[in-house]
Formats: structure tokens, sequence, C-alpha cells
């Protein structure tokens, strides 16, 4: 087969690729930093003709031109697999929606789906001398979406690195429908969420002190696990392997350090295992054309027996606020969506399930509300309308700057008082007050 051939014959515009866009049409953006470009632009001129579009897409790292159009939500509806800033905006313009699932299931949903997409479009790297395009930094659930759209194009970058695997992670020319020559923007950057405060720093150590040499990483997104990043980067820590659900510049700065190795991984020994990626330019740089890094599709990456295959399995991520049955919500601020489900509870169970393992939800103790008053995090319960993330029966450790809190197993008195006691002490009267109303409290604990 001449792939070179098959290539120019598959050319088109964005324009042309828009025009296929019908009312009524599912019409996939595919995911996070591969999100269309040029075809978003052209679909934004056509989006005023058309009316009842469905978009799927999510983690948005930039804002895109469809968002820009008078009257949005009278055309499309965005529905998000996972919300960011950018699509907390538009929940409240009245056209974009949070599609509530496990970013496991994602791949399965795609394929089991009653409907399947009419167009899904993509960015992804040149086409190399087999035919293939990478799918970048989004392996994902892409390649399950596209077995189930009648119409496959992508929108080829120059700056999208090479991102090897891995299984699920390309897509052959001849499956496509169309090849867009875009005109090859940069790649979108994602910070870390801020320098590390000295709140961070402080939960931080007390991670880094639970982590033997050896272990396995997953690390969110977010200062704390920057953090924690940073002073792994700066430990004595050796032999460390890396599988997780998103690849963070985290992980690129322990790398360099020289304590990723992978030498004792259980499975994909010395490969760094991730199903997708955001960051800075350093981050795409590194992943780029590097055989150390595996990119796989998302229900691989967050299987929890795949997770707990890996000895000294490490999870480390964040929470909004936690109630003192150890509910924890880490998607909304009461009935204000967030982020997702994400793979949060995938990593706390498949870290437990890891011999040696161990999952750690961070946060700080206490935040300051628009108003300026300090509040605690850890609560008697969840705001009304909170998600819960992560259910009392799972979480396994809670750290904030005031400690480490063992929840897993304790009755609903010993969870009470370790989150208590992890508390900002200007709340931990009321606590104990609130945790009495709820019968929850020993009188002989304080």
């Amino acid at each position: 087969m001449d792939y070179e051939a098959l290539y120019k014959e598959k050319l088109t515009t964005a324009k042309q690729a828009a025009e296929l866009v019908k009312s009524g049409d599912w019409v996939d953006y595919a995911w996070c930093a591969t999100t269309p470009a040029a075809f978003d632009r052209a679909l934004a001129k056509r989006m005023p003709e058309l009316h009842d579009v469905r978009v799927y897409g999510g983690i948005l790292m930039q804002e895109p031109e469809i968002f820009k159009i008078e009257e949005p939500a009278d055309h499309f509806t965005w529905n998000s697999w996972h919300m960011g800033g950018i699509e907390r905006k538009a929940v409240a313009k009245g056209f974009s929606f949070y599609a509530p699932i496990r970013y496991s299931e994602l791949p399965r949903y795609y394929r089991d789906m009653a409907d399947a997409v009419d167009i899904i479009v993509m960015q992804v790297s040149p086409m190399d001398k087999h035919g293939y395009f990478s799918l970048g930094p989004s392996a994902s659930h892409l390649t399950a979406a596209c077995e189930r759209s009648k119409c496959i194009i992508v929108e080829v970058n120059e700056n999208v690195p090479r991102c090897l695997g891995g299984f699920d992670n390309v897509i052959h020319v001849s499956k496509v429908d169309g090849i867009i020559e875009g005109d090859n923007p940069p790649m979108l950057e994602l910070g870390g969420g801020g320098a590390a405060t000295e709140v961070d720093q402080a939960v931080a150590k007390m991670i880094v002190e639970q982590i033997p040499d050896g272990a396995c990483l997953q690390l969110g997104i977010g200062g704390m696990p920057n953090a924690v990043g940073s002073l792994i980067a700066d430990s004595d820590l050796k032999d460390l392997g890396v599988h997780t659900e998103m690849y963070v510049d985290a992980f690129v700065d322990i790398a360099k350090a020289g304590k990723i190795n992978g030498s004792r991984k259980n499975i994909n020994k010395g490969r760094q295992t991730y199903a997708f990626a955001a960051g800075t330019k350093k981050l795409y740089d590194y992943l780029d054309d590097n055989p150390e890094c595996m990119s796989v599709p998302v229900d691989y990456a967050n299987d929890i027996d795949v997770i707990s295959a890996h000895d000294n399995f490490i999870s480390i991520n964040n929470a909004v606020d936690i109630d003192l049955f150890g509910q924890v919500n880490a998607e909304s601020a009461g009935t204000k969506n967030i982020s997702g489900a994400g793979g949060q509870l995938d990593f706390v169970l498949g870290a437990y399930k890891s011999k040696g393992g161990k999952s750690f939800i961070c946060l700080s103790s206490t935040f300051k509300s628009k108003q300026g008053e300090l509040q605690s995090r850890i609560r008697p319960t969840l705001a009304n309308g909170s998600i819960v993330t992560d259910t009392r029966a799972n979480v396994h450790y809670v750290v904030t700057e005031y400690g480490i809190a063992y929840l897993k197993g304790k009755s609903t008195w010993q969870k009470a008082e370790s989150l208590i006691n992890i508390a900002h002490p200007d709340f931990r009267d009321e606590l104990i007050r609130e945790a009495e109303n709820m019968h929850i409290w020993r009188r002989s604990n304080k």
C-alpha cells in the first residue's frame, strides 16, 4: 500500500470537514491537549446555521471558538467527560454539562453506546513511514471513540509529540476519512496549579516519608502532588516506577533526577505507563519519541487489577473536602461542579489492593471563602449537593498539614477522631460537638 498516495487522497480542509456536520449530530472534540484547532475555527463559523449539535470533549486547555459564538446554547451543547475552568464558565451560560462516569469506563462506553458518533476530529502527530499517526499525549479513550465514529478526521500538527506505546495509541491512515493539515499551533500548556505553598510542602514531606524505594507512583494534578514530586526529585529514593492516569511535569523532574527506572515494576518493567498527559513544553519534549514512556488506553491504565499488580503502589490525589464519616468530595463545591469523577476511586482501590500499597488523599485543613472567612475542609457532613468521589469504606490515608489520618477499617468514632486530629485547631471543638450530635464521638476521645 502506498501510504503517501493514500494520505494525499484524503487531504481536506477544515472548512470542508466542518461542512460535514449537520444539525442533531454528535461531534467528538477528542481530549485535552489534542482538542482540534483548525476544525474548531471552521465549525464556529458554521455553527450559527446549526441547532442541537451535541459535542463531546474534556479537560479543555483553551476556550474553543465554538464557545465564543452568539447564543451558543441555541446551537449546541458541550458534554464534558471531565470539567475544567473553561467548562465551568460555560455551565453558567447554559450550554456545558458534565457527563458523570468513571474515566476508566470511557472506552467501553463508546464501544457499547447506542448512537454512534457522527464525526470525531483530533490533533495528531505527522504520519510515520508505516502509515500511522500518533494520538500524541491523549491515547485515553480515543481508539474506542474512533471505532464508533461514522467519520474520522485527523488534524496533523508537527508539534504534537509522537508518544510511543503501548497499544491503542495510534491510528492508521487507512482508517481515517479526512486529513487536515493545520497551521501547527504550539501544544497548549497546563501548569501545575501554581507554586507549592507552605501547606503543600508540609503535606508533601509527610507523604514522601511514607514512600519506599522501588515504589510505583501515581500523581494527580495540583500544588500538593507537584510538591510531592519536587521532594521526591530531591530525595534519596531510588528505583521508582510510574503507572498513572495523567502524566504531569513532576514525573519529568523525578525522572531527570535519576529516581525513575521502573526496575522493580511487576509488569511493564522499565516503562512509565500513562493514559494521557498535559503540562508544559518540558513534558511534551520529554514524551516525544521516548521509548521509556508507554502511552496506553485509560481502561488499562486505570484498571484496578493492573494497578494492584504493582507492589508498593503509591497513589496521591487532591480533594475539595471530607466529612467526619470519611466521605471524600473531589468534584464539586456543593452543587457547583468543579471537575469530575476521573480515576481517583480506581487508584484508591487499586493502591490498597496492591501489596504494600498506599493511597493518600491530600487537602489543606482550611480555605478562605469569597468573603474572606476561614473555613474547614474537614466538615461534619459534606455540603448539600456535594459529590462523594471516594466512599467512606474505601479511603485509606488522609493528609493535611497537621498530620496523617489512617481511616481504612476504622469504626465511625475512630474515623471522626482521626480526622478531627488533623483538622485546623480552630475548628476541632466545633467538630467534636457536631460528632457528638451525630453519635460518632466517644466522650473519652478528647
